[in-house]
């Protein structure tokens, strides 16, 4: 059976896949996620100073839902992140514009 942590994987390189057909910039953070983990490098982003790779760009073309930020905030991937992150993600997403997911 596939682990939550494996799926939120998979889902994060769905969104990374949609970014390139948009041709916003996503190497480091697949490097990242390469090296570490995907869950342990969304943590990593999301206690940083920084917004994930292409977060300004995907906020201006209003595809929240394509950023780090929207995809810790779905339901399924709540117990992978503490509510510092989810809290940080959902600043971040206000911040920007965002008014609804």
């Amino acid at each position: 059976m596939e682990t939550k942590e494996k799926r939120f994987g998979r889902a994060w390189e769905a969104c990374w896949t949609q970014m390139d057909l948009l041709d916003i910039p996503t190497v480091r953070m697949r490097e990242l996620a390469s090296r570490m983990g995907p869950c342990a490098a969304a943590h990593r982003i999301l206690t940083g100073r920084r917004c994930s790779d292409g977060f300004d760009q995907l906020a201006r073309m209003g595809k929240w839902e394509l950023s780090l930020e929207a995809l810790a905030l779905k339901p399924q991937w709540g117990e992978l992140f503490s509510d510092e992150e989810a809290n940080e993600a959902l600043h971040r997403l206000m911040e920007a514009g965002c008014r609804f997911l």
